[in-house]
């Protein structure tokens, strides 16, 4: 059996840091030769250099994570397959998130806890040492740009926990190695989130003397940005602002975020989109992001958010009728004035706009960022209300030619316009409804949407009753539309430009708005084989209608 489940994770990655890009192969967990393999002060730099690799393969180096349930139940994607647990958890009523020993997603619910909680434990290990006396890369300059980058991944690494878990170990780097930490609720491991990329923040900030400092070595974070000491904090800022806000469960935890730090880590943060530059071979990947793309069984859009961009009618009779017969009268087939989606009045001439408008060479981007898919390619089975005509193909060229090669090259993983609109929503929380119109106006306008003019929390957006982007079910039946407010806008915006952009994150939205559909899990459990680790007896099950951890009936009734 088990002993210390993460400790003996995180040791292994010291030892085995050669294999840190895959699977962890523990060669003797118990006994590792620490100080053999941290003998100098470079092997330290060298060390934590090398787990920004380690953390990004938490959410996007394997598909064997809960990405893919989280895509499915927040309708960012539509599949029924059994893999990764998808078919267990796209129905409707909701199943909940199974953690009973031994239980078939077992595997997908472990890997970030894990791998987070092993990166919280190596920086911490690592930064104890930094700062210990005696300790010198050289300059104080090299040191400082250590202990920043220590701190960044410590709050990346505790910012994961607290938006996927209930709840989890919290580690410092005064804790002790055999000490496995007390497991905190999700709140209190946000709050050290931020408090560790605060530090991150100030360290990177604090003039010092000699050479070896900032910008970071290009291969710590691989991206076409050169992390200068300004560009690392922008990005501390960025995520700081994504964490604030997605660590809600509730539209009532949404709405007592600190929305006013958000704004100001908004502002801070990143000015252009934040990439990395993927590589198959040594990292970092996107192994989600290449599956999803394998259209007609992987994926494809469900009408439930795209439809809202719909002018044509066929959303407010989608959404009519009752749930098992929708889409039972074939594929859902929609008109909108969004440019994101391809244009005509027919099957024909969408995927001929498509065709027209092709980004399949490399480093081409896609003028569309969903397909009409080739007739050839529709899907069956599964639920009728998954079906649709439509493909997210906004990253084509990425998966299938890159720079160069397949799923090689530039990908954003943190857009501008995710946190413009972490910043709008601020703004309408706030009273600043103007200043959210001109956040939301800058992707709307661009792809064809008017312009939202009437700065308040109710009016509708432009278009008309039949022409306006977005439409929402309204209550008490939610069985008819109505154009969306401000809010709605913004909510759609963001999913538009944020779709497969980063891990989960119309899951993450949707929980807080109150999105999600009835008895969705909002969160996951401490998984079984580290309450196992601890001394439990069983685990425990989330979401289903049994317990809290349950989405309530919410926005669109669903």
């Amino acid at each position: 059996m088990m002993r210390n489940f993460i400790r003996f994770a995180a040791l292994a990655g010291l030892v085995g840091l050669g294999a840190c890009k895959n699977e962890l192969v523990v060669q003797n967990a118990t006994q590792p030769d620490k100080a053999r393999v941290l003998s100098s002060p470079k092997d330290v730099e060298s060390t934590m250099a090398s787990y920004y690799l380690r953390w990004h393969t938490a959410m996007y180096g394997s598909t064997t994570n809960v990405w893919g349930m989280m895509a499915v139940q927040s309708f960012e994607d539509y599949s029924s397959l059994s893999n990764n647990c998808m078919g267990q958890r796209v129905g409707i009523p909701r199943a909940p998130n199974d953690n009973s020993v031994g239980n078939g997603c077992g595997a997908e619910q472990l890997r970030v806890y894990q791998i987070e909680n092993e990166v919280q434990r190596v920086a911490s290990s690592l930064l104890a040492q930094a700062t210990s006396q005696g300790f010198t890369l050289g300059s104080q300059a090299q040191d400082l740009r250590l202990q920043a980058f220590g701190q960044f991944l410590r709050g990346l690494s505790l910012g994961y926990l607290a938006l996927v878990y209930d709840s989890s170990a919290i580690v410092t780097p005064d804790q002790g190695a055999e000490d496995p930490g007390d497991l905190k609720g999700y709140q209190d491991v946000m709050a050290a989130s931020l408090d560790a990329l605060k530090k991150a923040e100030d360290l990177a900030a604090t003039p010092a003397t000699g050479g070896g400092g900032f910008p970071l070595p290009a291969s710590w974070i691989p991206s076409s940005t050169t992390m200068t000491a300004t560009e690392f904090i922008k990005l501390c800022h960025s995520y700081a602002a994504r964490f604030r806000a997605d660590v809600a469960r509730t539209p009532a935890e949404r709405a007592a975020v600190d929305w006013n730090a958000v704004i100001a880590d908004a502002q801070a943060g990143i000015t252009a989109d934040h990439d990395n530059i993927t590589n198959t071979t040594s990292g970092p990947f996107d192994a989600w992001v290449a599956q999803f793309y394998s259209f007609g069984t992987w994926h494809q859009m469900t009408p439930f958010i795209i439809g809202m961009a719909d002018t044509s009618g066929s959303y407010a009779s989608w959404i009519a009728q009752p749930l098992a017969a929708r889409g039972s009268d074939g594929a859902f087939f929609m008109i909108t004035p969004d440019l994101r989606f391809p244009q005509g009045a027919t099957r024909a001439a969408q995927q001929a706009d498509f065709a027209i408008t092709s980004c399949t060479a490399a480093s081409t981007a896609c003028k569309r960022y969903f397909v009409n898919r080739p007739a050839g390619g529709d899907a069956t089975g599964g639920n009728t209300w998954g079906l649709s005509n439509y493909d997210h193909v906004r990253f084509y060229s990425w998966v299938t030619s890159g720079d160069g090669s397949s799923q090689n090259g530039k990908f954003p993983f943190f857009t501008k316009a995710e946190l413009d609109m972490l910043q709008a929503e601020g703004d309408i929380r706030t009273g600043k409804f103007a200043e959210a119109a001109a956040l939301i106006n800058k992707t709307r306008t661009k792809n064809g949407l008017p312009a939202i003019t009437a700065f308040d929390a109710t009016s509708p957006v432009p278009g008309g009753d039949r022409g306006c982007v977005p439409k929402v079910p309204v209550g008490p039946s939610f069985n008819t539309l109505a154009c969306g407010n401000m809010m709605e806008a913004m909510k759609y915006e963001k999913r538009m430009e944020e779709a497969y952009t980063n891990f989960g994150s119309w899951f993450l939205d949707g929980r807080g708005w109150g999105d999600l559909p009835q008895d969705t899990g909002t969160e996951w459990p401490v998984p079984y084989q580290d309450l196992l680790a601890r001394g439990a007896k069983a685990g425990y099950s989330l979401g289903g209608g049994l317990n809290p951890a349950s989405a309530a009936k919410g926005t669109y009734g669903w």
